[in-house]
């Protein structure tokens, strides 16, 4: 069953407003409710209330996935990268057109979860509770906090360090940027204190499912160093190694500490991969799961709902591509360039043939089932004739109401993560290191083994293969974008045009499209398409910001 969690977050989001207005120079002025902020802070229950507040700050469907944003108000990240296309058109981000934005969500509401978190740290001193449960939501709030610098960080770079609340005329509302080494510190420190005050998985009650766990702190971390220690690599700054072994270090401590394993299926193993993003993939009882986005159990208990379902497919809010498609490899475990088992394109069903299964699980085809019957190909609705089927669950359709959680940090990824940081860190990975994490997932999907002899034998590059079983494995939950900029390919990635499918008439219709040389779609051409590596690889930071503290300064060339 759910986490009630989510219930009080309507009132308190209101009582505790006081406390959490942005942090930036025009400070809300909210009138008092009757849940004072004076009496409020007295007994545990009191912290974990306000905590709740920190929650509503998740990434959700509709919004980036891995940035804190309200749902809807942004396209998916996804969008931004080589993967994904939207029906509604172009997205700036990836084809290098936007603007600096006089505001945005991406600061402002990041901005305002710390200001949350810090008015938690400073007023839990006033609750009289056992020191172990008031630590327990301080790791809550120092969690969020680290989560919403490392957002701000991945864009922004140098960003002002704010670590207590400030009033209308505190002097540290004007702060200047701060060095991006020294912010990361703050949320490492954040991170550790977390994961030693915070429960383990499997130590919470059951209607505590959801909250934060001391291996959701790890995740994060491991996450956090892997970013910023190949950004640090490629990009040509800073020390890499001190990120990328603390990214070893937090991973390992997940995978030795036994509380989490891949999601299997008893029911249909071979297909756990698509089940894991069903309804057979939620709660507890999974184990994949480190931090998940909660929603709601059904209309009865609907305290939250999305309607994902629609969202992708009747609206194609995110369609896969060419590219994403030709990044899965063939059942023998090689790329379409060097396998024998490519299949002649003839119809839209013969690129699914003998390739990766979790491609038919991940993109609609043929085979598919889909509302009422299986799948037919069509560009209605999707540019690309691609159709994302991740969290598709056809009996969410109908009511256009869906509950199934949002996985934000999950096991396959802290594995990912921990065979990344070991390449990186030594420009080498043992067969045992592989067999511990790359294999894992590669075993539950139905992969053969990635070995060091087998890219010796047949030619690959080891980084290559790391890297595209991070693409495949995660695609579609929010990574690509941030990857290619930390890997310093966003350069020669997103300037290429967007390709979509193979057009067959007899199949699609009579369809007036622009196509390529070879038949498929061209969605956008290249040369509607650019990528400035002075300037692209940090965002703009908001105008406003700008123009209210004069010891602000723009990112390079914005």
């Amino acid at each position: 069953m759910k986490t009630s969690r989510y219930t009080n977050i309507a009132i308190l989001a209101t009582g505790l407003a006081i406390g959490t207005a942005a942090c930036n120079k025009q400070l809300d002025q909210v009138p008092q409710t009757d849940i004072s902020d004076a009496g409020f802070w007295n007994s545990a229950n009191d912290l974990a209330n306000a905590c709740n507040y920190l929650y509503s700050f998740l990434p959700g469907f509709g919004g980036s996935y891995t940035s804190i944003a309200p749902a809807a108000t942004t396209s998916p990240t996804d969008n931004m990268s080589d993967d994904a296309y939207s029906n509604s058109g172009a997205n700036q981000v990836s084809d290098g057109s936007r603007l600096a934005p006089a505001t945005t969500a991406d600061w402002n509401d990041n901005y305002r979860l710390i200001r949350a978190a810090n008015n938690i740290l400073e007023k839990s001193v006033k609750v009289v509770a056992a020191e172990a449960e008031i630590k327990k939501y301080l790791g809550e709030a120092r969690f969020f906090r680290a989560y919403a610098y490392f957002e701000l960080v991945k864009r922004f770079g140098d960003v002002p360090l704010v670590m207590r609340t400030l009033g209308l005329n505190d002097e540290q509302l004007f702060s200047a940027r701060i060095d991006r080494e020294i912010v990361l510190d703050s949320v490492y420190a954040d991170l550790d204190y977390a994961a030693v005050n915070l429960p383990a998985p499997g130590a919470q009650v059951a209607a505590e499912y959801g909250r934060i766990t001391s291996t959701a702190a790890l995740a994060l971390k491991s996450r956090i160093g892997l970013f910023e220690g190949t950004r640090q690599k490629f990009h040509g700054y800073g020390s890499f190694q001190k990120h990328l072994q603390l990214s070893i270090e937090a991973s390992d401590a997940v995978i030795s500490g036994g509380k989490h394993q891949l999601f299997r299926y008893a029911a249909n193993p071979d297909s756990s991969y698509y089940f894991l993003f069903q309804n057979a993939g939620e709660g507890a009882g999974n184990k994949e799961n480190i931090l998940v986005r909660l929603y709601g159990q059904n209309e009865a208990n609907s305290i939250a709902v999305h309607n994902w379902v629609r969202a992708t497919l009747e609206q194609g809010q995110t369609v896969p591509t060419r590219a994403i498609m030709d990044a899965y490899l063939y059942k023998d475990g090689l790329p379409a360039d060097k396998s024998p088992l490519v299949q002649p394109m003839t119809e839209t069903q013969a690129e699914f043939i003998n390739r990766d299964p979790r491609l038919t699980m991940t993109v609609f085809n043929r085979n598919s089932w889909f509302i009422t019957n299986n799948y037919t190909p069509t560009f209605a609705f999707s540019p690309t004739g691609y159709k994302t089927m991740k969290y598709f669950i056809a009996a969410d359709w109908t009511p256009n109401k869906s509950y199934v959680d949002l996985m934000l940090i999950r096991y396959a990824e802290v594995l990912l993560n921990n065979a990344e940081a070991k390449f990186e860190l030594s420009e080498s990975i043992s067969d045992a290191d592989l067999n511990a994490t790359v294999n894992l997932v590669r075993t539950r999907a139905g992969m053969p083994a990635l070995t060091n002899a087998f890219i010796a034998d047949n030619g690959l590059i080891m980084r290559d293969e790391i890297r595209r079983e991070r693409r495949v494995e995660l695609a579609f939950e929010g990574h690509r974008y941030w990857d290619l900029i930390r890997w310093k390919q966003a350069e020669t990635e997103l300037p290429k045009a967007v390709i979509g499918s193979k057009y067959f008439p007899a199949e699609h219709g009579n369809l007036n499209l622009n196509l390529d040389a070879n038949g498929y779609v061209i969605v956008q051409d290249a040369s509607k398409r650019q990528f400035n590596p002075s300037r692209d690889y940090l965002w703009p930071l908001p105008l406003q910001e700008l123009g209210l503290n004069i010891n602000m300064t723009p990112n390079p060339n914005w």
